[in-house]
């Protein structure tokens, strides 16, 4: 249907398993495309990193997000956060719809965490539909996160017509679920998990999630489905459980 939105999100962890024991980029890949999303939001994403593609034989030479994305994602976008000596990493944006636009605005709270929003405007193929689609992950320490989500705040109501359908997406290492009301409040988000089963997606760890830390908020866009992805084979290839949902357009 042409009014019908398949997303997911995914923490990838740098396209290594648990405990970094495996390069797992293929696998990935993979799973990712047997999701059949039309727009995907991705987190620790590494842009380069010159030491792993001398150490792994099939290391991808493009990026991660262009590796991911090949093929089957025409548009992507990536948001530098982390850099360092060998490389860096960031969040990243698949879609199948051409992005008109992107910005990464950096939403660091100290200088121990990197951290970024990455902003795209994505048109859907109907040629007057926009939808503001934003990937983040947050920091590990409330203080900052606290900090971190009323930038986002502040920085979506600035750049964002309050009319306009906005998916955000992302990991929010949110466990005591601060940010669902703050973003209801300031901005008319809702969670997708919320919307369908009164509760966010336990995502974290993968083989026993106990933590709600992958979220899904939407606005102007109905929830008709939400999924998680714990099972074999995503429990051998990321920390996180990936979501997905099935979103209709007005």
């Amino acid at each position: 249907m042409s009014n019908t939105l398949h997303i997911a999100t995914y923490n990838i962890h740098k396209g290594f398993s648990h405990f970094n024991r495996r390069m797992v980029l293929h696998e990935l890949r993979d799973c990712l495309r047997s999701l059949d999303a039309d727009i995907v939001f991705l987190q620790e994403v590494q842009g380069e990193h010159t030491l792993h593609l001398r150490r792994y034989d099939n290391y991808p030479a493009l990026p991660q997000h262009e590796f991911l994305a090949e093929h089957r994602w025409l548009h992507c976008a990536y948001g530098k956060n982390s850099v360092y000596d060998a490389g860096h990493h960031g969040n990243a944006i698949l879609s199948r719809h051409h992005i008109l636009d992107s910005h990464n605005r950096d939403i660091s709270a100290h200088r121990f965490e990197s951290r970024g929003l990455l902003h795209s405007a994505v048109a859907m193929a109907d040629g007057k539909t926009v939808i503001h689609c934003f990937c983040v992950h947050l920091g590990l320490f409330a203080r900052g996160r606290r900090t971190q989500l009323r930038d986002m705040v502040q920085y979506i109501a600035r750049r964002v017509p309050a009319e306009a359908p906005l998916i955000l997406a992302g990991d929010f290492n949110d466990w005591r679920n601060e940010a669902s009301q703050v973003l209801l409040r300031e901005l008319g988000l809702s969670e997708a998990f919320e919307c369908r089963y009164g509760r966010p997606a336990k995502s974290f760890p993968v083989r026993v999630p106990v933590l709600s830390l992958d979220r899904i908020y939407v606005r102007g866009l109905e929830v008709a489905d939400a999924r998680i992805h714990a099972r074999h084979p995503w429990d051998s290839i990321s920390d996180h459980a990936a979501l997905s949902a099935v979103l209709h357009l007005p």
